[in-house]
């Protein structure tokens, strides 16, 4: 890997990400970037770049904090500091890895010395290493439930704070949060997400023209990283110099009421909770016109904060897709009024736009290195990514070789338009029916595994985790993370004559030192094996049937599950989503799902197994949840419903946890999914039951005509 970083002004593209990361440059206090897109489009060599960028400071010498001279922090754990000139270093950009343990994120305290000497030796961690700097945390949202805990309350606070056993440590912890994701692997919680003071997505340019600059240009950087940096290096100082005077400009923006005005009724036409999204909007604004190197703050400053504030706000459900009506943001902005604000001066400094465009617009082939940029200062604005890759592949076309369901095999018929129903849509070919809508998600009941498992932290099933209620204890194996202060006392409490105590301390060591051993909750692998065959194809039925998995999902996404989905109809079985964390990726391809042909319930079985196979073999402390959707029926081929048995057999002799979502439906009702349920040794349960609210809702009925009689 090469020493010398990606110039910022050589990426192609990425105007909204590339300003919004020069905004919380200009202007901190607008709490960072949050920036989603798909893998290859340069989001981290961006980022990475960002820190060469930024001035240097002034830090006390020898402090591990990075405590300014000037106001050095009065709770230092390496204060008090006296009075002392300051030493210059660069601003730091430090990297938060997804594995990365507690101690690792916060810092450790010696607990053996701690305990036997009374003193707090305390080992920083990285949020007191990115303390004034820029603290990246690449694929955030596979960031653990614990360390995403503790970076909201470092950036809420401003501090850290340590506490173990009574044993206190805090320190400030103050920096830039810039967090990029993969929305495919999963989505964020809505208290992170609310914490991103400005949101981007990004994608790769479908242009070739731009496709060829972006590898041009990398080619030319991993040849020769010092010659390509060398031949950015009046753009990025340029680009540095127009930071520092936008800082300077930045205390004397003025933000009018008509300005105001229009960032409340914003905020409030789009029904964006609470009020971090007005003051961010607002600081963002505020940072848009010092960079166009204006005093005002003009409409456009507003409308672009919103652009980049409020999408990420919006979203009420991991179903939602992230970003805002234009159309209805401009009539917003237009009905909020106030014309104090004057418009931006086209010939005043920043003439390029909030985008940080030179003089000229500085587009490709404007004479800059590459022959892209222009020297003015500024970044050039092309439309693409640097690490582009190749457009994903189209979802696989629905299989065509399903057999005719046999009339029999279907406990309803179709209504017919004649009978007042609503036109059946076309049919595919082999009676492959079009996809039908889901009906609304419920809540839906809690799904467990059971016993008590060692698995990834959640909020499914029982396990034994670093986080919840202590249970008992043990030795440590390896660092001590949490200690069970009790058991320790009472472990070295028989040696204190043999090991010559003579004062008030305790004297331990380390053998004596036992791990706190907790309960808490974990998430599970919930696997979804859905029933698309033509006995599920009644279209009232199959949209209840989608709107309970779409709950379940939902469920999965609160309690922090991977999910992944098998389909069974016409001859056989398909993994239509591996595993992963994305549940909007799995409601996407359910919502797609097509219907119609046989019931292939034991290749459905089959495929759910190899696929479980090969999660175990990936990660083995996950457990699985199998959830089974389907009225029991099986079709196609000799003996179906007994080699269905079978298949269920090798779950149950597996040790698999199923739930049967029973689908049956009609007067007359087989009991297939009940027995089918045995044979996995699991439980079924029917649509109506799955729904959280369904017991609650049966008492008032209950209760109801109680009162009626």
């Amino acid at each position: 890997m090469a020493s010398v970083p990606y110039p910022f002004t050589a990426v192609v593209g990425m105007d909204d990400m590339r300003l919004s990361l020069l905004l919380n440059a200009v202007s901190p206090g607008i709490g960072g970037v949050l920036v989603r897109g798909e893998k290859g489009t340069a989001k981290s060599t961006l980022v990475r770049s960002l820190a060469a960028l930024l001035p240097a400071m002034d830090v006390v010498p020898g402090c591990r904090f990075s405590c300014a001279p000037e106001a050095p922090d009065p709770g230092c754990p390496d204060g008090p500091h006296e009075a002392a000139p300051g030493v210059r270093r660069p601003t730091r950009l430090v990297e938060l890895p997804v594995g990365a343990s507690e101690d690792r994120l916060v810092g450790a305290l010696d607990i053996e010395r701690a305990l036997s000497e009374g003193v707090k030796a305390f080992e920083p961690g990285l949020l007191a290493r990115a303390h004034r700097g820029i603290l990246y945390v690449d694929e955030v949202n596979l960031l653990h439930d614990h360390l995403v805990d503790l970076l909201l309350d470092a950036a809420a606070m401003g501090a850290s704070h340590v506490e173990r056993e009574g044993v206190s440590v805090r320190h400030a912890a103050r920096f830039l949060l810039v967090g990029t994701m993969n929305p495919e692997e999963g989505e964020l919680r809505p208290q992170l997400l609310d914490r991103f003071g400005l949101t981007v997505e990004v994608a790769a340019s479908r242009d070739p023209e731009q496709r060829v600059e972006v590898v041009r240009r990398r080619l030319a950087y991993d040849d020769d990283p010092v010659g390509f940096a060398a031949r950015w290096a009046g753009d990025e100082a340029a680009l540095r110099e127009r930071i520092a005077a936008a800082r300077d400009l930045l205390p004397h923006v003025r933000l009018g009421d008509g300005a105001l005005r229009r960032i409340a009724a914003t905020c409030a036409a789009f029904e964006v909770d609470g009020m971090r999204a007005d003051i961010v909007m607002a600081r963002t604004a505020t940072a848009l016109a010092a960079w166009a190197g204006r005093t005002d703050v003009a409409v456009e400053d507003v409308r672009r904060a919103a652009l980049l504030a409020l999408p990420h706000r919006r979203r009420r459900s991991p179903f939602d897709a992230p970003g805002l009506d234009e159309d209805r943001l401009d009539e917003v902005l237009e009905q909020a009024g106030g014309d104090d604000e004057p418009e931006p001066d086209p010939q005043g400094p920043g003439d390029g736009g909030p985008d940080g465009g030179g003089p000229d617009g500085g587009g490709p082939g404007d004479g800059g290195p590459d022959g892209d940029g222009g020297p003015g200062g500024g970044v050039p604005p092309q439309p693409a990514g640097r690490e582009a890759e190749t457009a994903p592949e189209p979802d696989a076309a629905p299989e065509t070789d399903a057999l005719p369901e046999p009339q029999g095999d279907r406990p309803e018929a179709e209504p017919s338009p004649a009978a007042g129903a609503a036109p059946r849509p076309g049919a595919g070919p082999a009676g492959e029916q079009s996809p039908v809508g889901a009906a609304e998600p419920f809540r839906a009941r809690v799904l467990t595994v059971p016993g008590v498992g060692d698995g990834a932290a959640g909020r499914r099933s029982r396990a034994r985790t670093e986080h919840g209620r202590t249970t008992g204890a043990r030795r440590p194996r390896g660092a001590l993370t949490r200690l069970h202060l009790a058991a320790t006392v009472q472990a070295a409490a028989p040696h204190q004559r043999a090991r010559g105590r003579s004062g008030a301390g305790l004297v331990v060591r380390r053998d004596d030192l036992r791990q706190a051993v907790r309960e808490g909750r974990e998430g599970n692998l919930v696997l979804f094996a859905v029933d698309a065959s033509g006995s599920m194809a009644a279209r009232q039925r199959m949209g209840a049937v989608k709107g309970a998995v779409l709950s379940l999902l939902l469920d999965a996404y609160q309690r922090r599950d991977k999910v992944g989905l098998v389909t069974f109809r016409g001859r056989d079985a398909e993994l239509v989503l591996p595993p992963t964390s994305s549940v909007d990726a799995a409601a996407a391809r359910l919502e797609r799902l097509p219907t119609g042909g046989r019931t292939p319930l034991a290749a459905g079985l089959l495929k759910a197994r190899e696929v479980l196979r090969v999660e175990r073999l990936r990660d083995p402390a996950r457990r699985p949840l199998l959830v089974v959707v389907t009225d029991g029926r099986a079709t196609g081929g000799p003996e179906p419903l007994r080699l269905a048995a079978r298949a269920a057999g090798l779950h149950a002799a597996d040790g698999t946890a199923s739930v049967v979502v029973d689908c049956e439906a009609g007067h007359v009702r087989l009991g297939l999914a009940a027995g089918l349920a045995r044979d996995l040794g699991g439980t079924a349960v029917t649509l109506d039951e799955l729904r959280a609210d369904a017991i609650a809702g049966l008492v008032k009925d209950v209760r109801s005509t109680r009162r009626a009689a």
